[in-house]
């Protein structure tokens, strides 16, 4: 997951870090400690630690290899949406290793994205471990992911993809009513905004934040695995946002059923039925409901 920390801000682009190449090893940074660590699995490989929690894994040879599921969801979706040969226009709230970035510039070459990261000293760590694109192809912006989004153009992204965490929820101003309208502001005629929500068994934060961007967004989908959507686990759900319909082809279930994890797709009214009576969250909710996560 990407991870929204506590840390500088203000750069537009991390320094060039002279490092060439990854190294196995403990780092500080601007929030703390990340560990790169090789993958015991794939020569190739290699996992991203923040602060003791897995945050990324990139495999240096197939950059569209993605290992963590919510990722490969991401990324089916968007790829049922736009064609290769799109000038996909992407903005990634959370940078970490940039490893859905990076997926998205070897499957769409003319793509033009931005990866917001709070981290600078990782920003700069990751451009020199990792083969990420350069600017104008992929730039890392170091800023907080709201002040970022805020500050943006209207009607200049195709897609935003919002994967910030703090330990292993969403900081409460990146999932408002508020904050969602400033991403539907950002995003062009025909954009997806898309979240990956992380729960618990109980679901309320998954309820109230379809709730939330089905009241921004005229169309919603989701997607998950069934135990997820039936409340037997902690984990991930992508909520994804649109003010036209989603293509949704017949595709898009084969791809999410083939995964490690087979994945459910939720098309707008399984989605309403999923938020029906769940408040829509506001900025004015107070510091004690910031978790806004189950405990269970």
């Amino acid at each position: 997951m990407g991870r929204q920390r506590t840390g500088r801000s203000g750069r537009q682009e991390p320094a060039a870090e002279p490092q060439s190449g990854p190294v196995a090893g403990t780092y500080e940074i601007d929030t703390g400690t990340c560990e790169l660590v090789p993958d015991r699995f794939n020569t190739n490989g290699w996992v991203l630690m923040i602060n003791g929690v897995h945050s990324s894994h990139i495999d240096l040879s197939a950059p569209k290899l993605l290992e963590f599921e919510y990722m490969r969801w991401i990324a089916a979706l968007v790829e049922s949406e736009w064609p290769p040969e799109t000038r996909l226009r992407a903005l990634h709230l959370g940078g970490g290793a940039c490893s859905l970035a990076r997926a998205f510039a070897a499957t769409y070459p003319k793509a033009r994205q931005v990866v917001v990261e709070l981290d600078g000293r990782l920003a700069e760590l990751v451009r020199g471990w990792f083969d990420l694109p350069r600017a104008p192809l992929l730039r890392l912006r170091v800023g907080e992911a709201r002040e970022v989004t805020e500050s943006l153009t209207d009607n200049t992204r195709d897609v935003i993809i919002r994967d910030v965490f703090a330990g292993d929820r969403t900081p409460v101003p990146l999932t408002t009513a508020e904050f969602t309208a400033q991403a539907s502001r950002v995003l062009d005629v025909g954009g997806v905004y898309v979240v990956n929500c992380g729960d618990g068994p109980q679901l309320r934060t998954a309820r109230r934040e379809a709730a939330t961007i089905g009241a921004a967004f005229r169309y919603t989908a989701a997607i998950a695995d069934p135990a997820m959507l039936k409340g037997r686990r902690r984990g991930n759900i992508i909520l994804a946002g649109s003010d036209r319909p989603f293509a949704l082809s017949p595709g898009l279930p084969r791809t999410l059923l083939g995964g490690g994890v087979p994945a459910q797709l939720w098309d707008d009214a399984q989605v309403r039925r999923f938020a029906a009576g769940a408040a829509v969250l506001r900025d004015a909710e107070t510091a004690p409901h910031s978790s806004s996560g189950d405990d269970g």
